[in-house]
This record gives C-alpha cells, structure tokens and sequence, in this order.
C-alpha cells in the first residue's frame, strides 16, 4: 500500500513522494495530509447599489433557517414586496458604514483581518481561510480551495458565540452541500459555541472596561444587546435565547455590575410576529423617557462589526436615546479582529484541534 508523507509548509503543496517509492510517471498529483481552517460569517453584499443589495437579501432571505415562514406565504411577500422596496434602503444603510477604501462592507475587512490574524498565530501549522455563508466569498470555493492545498481535515469555525439555527446550523449546512458533491470529501470537524468559554467572557469584560476608561462620563445603565430572533424559535428548542441570557450574565457578574445596570436585549426585530424580548430600541426610548441621561451599548453576540452594530446600535439607537431626552450615549465596538478578537478565535480553534495537532 502506498504511503504519502504529508506537506509541513504552504510551499510542501506540491505533489508528494512515498516513502517507499516514488509515483508512476503518469499518477496525477496529490495533495493530502494538511489541516485547514475555515473562518464563516454571516455575509455582505458586494455593492451598495439596487441589484447587489437585491441579490444579497434574495440570498439571505430564501434561507429557510432564517425564515421559518410557509412558502406559499414567504414567496411571493419576498419576491414581490420586499425585494422590490428593501434593496433601495437598505443600501444606503450599507452605504453609510462603508469600506470604501476597499468597496466591501466593514464584516468582510473585520472577516479577512481575523483569519490573518489567526494564520501569524498558528504558523504553517494549519491553513485559513474564511467564507461567507451569504453572499463571497463562497463557502463551497472555499473549501476547495483547502482541498487544493491539500487539506483532507477542515475545522469550521462559525464566528457565533451562541448557537441558533439561523447561524450556526445554516453554516454547517452550506458547507455540507459543497461536500456532497465530492467525490473525496475532507473530514470535517465543527467548533462549538463558546458563549461561556471564560477566555470568550475575560475578553467581552476586558473591552467593556477599556471602552468604558475611555469615555469622558460614566453611563447609567449599559446594554448587552444580542441579534434577535423570533420567539416561535426558542419554543422549538432553539438554544440561542439562553446561551444570550447565559453570556450576558457571565460578562456582567465578570464586570461586578448590578442587573439593573447591566441589562440584556435583543435588537434587529422584523415582521409582525413576536421576537425574544426585551427589544433594545424599545429599551434604549424607555430608559430616555425615563430620565437616564447617559448609557452604553455593547454587542458580544457579534465576533465583528457590522451594519447591525454600525449603523443600528451607533446609529438608530443613538439617535433614539437622544430624540427622547438622553444626553450622552456610547457603543462600545465588538472585538473584530483585535488581540482580544484573535485571542478568543484562538483558544477555540486549538481546542478543537486537539488530536489533529
């Protein structure tokens, strides 16, 4: 049986000798024995324009981990209403958190820097690369291109500290559909959530505090705001609720802060139906209304920021808190692609590499 001694370097790619003997002259090449990891975000449209925001939102919108909604309704209100009217609008809300250094959306530069970040932190050991799970780059393109690097053992790696179907499992999904086309699939391997991990909690507290040093006044009540879903969700079994509920807890105890200064919500709510409650931009209006006068916001739900944080928390719920009677509001960024960023991605990459390095 022949054996094949695996590469140890990007530059060891190339077509492998046995140990016993070289191939026949006519073997095709093979590439095999190196680790890949692949980095997974949600997605960003390539372009701020009617047709990129159209054919992004199509995508996102069609998944049916994202919308549980019956067909025969979903259909035609996507095809007909929403992706008529929406793509204008929320463009220019793309436009206003815009790369345009790079002409990509900030989750897309935040993306590229974790997994460089993450490459100088594990050497030639493994190799990264990252997708987006909407949207480019694709997730199948991806994974071939690891195959190609002759990676026959994948780690994926949803960037979502708290597991929902409409994340983590629609990520798994997607890369599950590229190998099934395969005739030699890699083994794959998905890391866990890490919405407890105390490397994840240390770093989510540590950002609030430096954050907070930062500031020139002292907020009242501080929001820990995690992306909503609908409520129908968690009576299904969906984790995510409590695995939000459990981060905001742990980070807040972390900070020694009271419940009642420190408060978990949930934001980005569509539709008619109920979401997980409390919303934030209800929260934000009430606590103005309420005489507080100076809040922050943070968002450890998301690895990196984007339009949710951008321009929804820094951008509407600001302008919420103040149109009701608050005076001084901050968002403190996500970790991105930081050291305490990359530290996080880190620990839960080479914990579910165990075995493999």
């Amino acid at each position: 049986m022949t054996e094949h001694v695996a590469p140890t370097s990007l530059q060891d790619s190339m077509p492998l000798q046995t140990k016993t003997a070289p191939l026949p002259a006519d073997h095709p090449p093979v590439r095999w024995g190196r680790i890949g990891v692949l980095l997974t975000n949600l997605g960003t449209p390539e372009g701020t324009s009617y047709w990129p925001m159209r054919r992004y939102l199509k995508e996102f919108l069609s998944d049916r981990r994202v919308i549980e909604v019956p067909r025969l309704i979903w259909w035609p209100l996507l095809n007909l209403i929403i992706l008529t009217k929406r793509p204008g609008p929320k463009g220019r809300d793309y436009a206003s958190v815009w790369n345009t250094e790079r002409d990509e959306g900030p989750l897309k530069t935040i993306t590229r820097g974790q997994a460089e970040g993450l490459q100088a932190a594990m050497g030639d050991s493994v190799v990264v690369d990252w997708a987006m799970r909407y949207g480019k780059p694709e997730m199948d393109k991806r994974i071939q291109a690891l195959l190609d690097q002759g990676c026959d053992r994948i780690l994926l790696v949803p960037l979502y500290p708290q597991y929902a179907a409409a994340t983590s499992a629609t990520a798994c999904d997607q890369a599950f559909k590229a190998l099934m086309k395969m005739r030699w699939q890699p083994t794959l391997r998905v890391s866990a959530p890490y919405h407890d991990d105390p490397v994840y909690i240390d770093a989510i507290a540590t950002s609030i505090r430096e954050g907070l040093a930062k500031l020139d006044f002292e907020p009242e009540v501080i929001l820990t705001s995690f992306h909503g879903v609908p409520k129908s969700y968690l009576l299904k079994g969906d984790p995510y609720h409590c695995q939000c509920v459990k981060t905001g807890r742990l980070v807040r105890e972390a900070l020694g802060f009271s419940a009642e200064k420190m408060r978990t919500t949930f934001q980005s709510r569509f539709g008619n139906e109920e979401w997980l409650r409390p919303y934030t931009d209800e929260t934000v209006q009430e606590l103005a209304k309420s005489g507080v006068k100076r809040m922050a916001i943070v968002a450890p739900g998301f690895s990196a920021d984007c339009l949710e944080t951008l321009e929804e928390l820094d951008g509407e719920n600001r302008h919420y808190f103040e149109d009701n009677g608050g005076e001084r509001f901050a968002y403190i960024p996500c970790l991105n692609d930081g050291a305490l960023g990359l530290k996080v991605i880190e620990t839960v990459v080479r914990r579910e590499l165990q075995g493999w390095l």
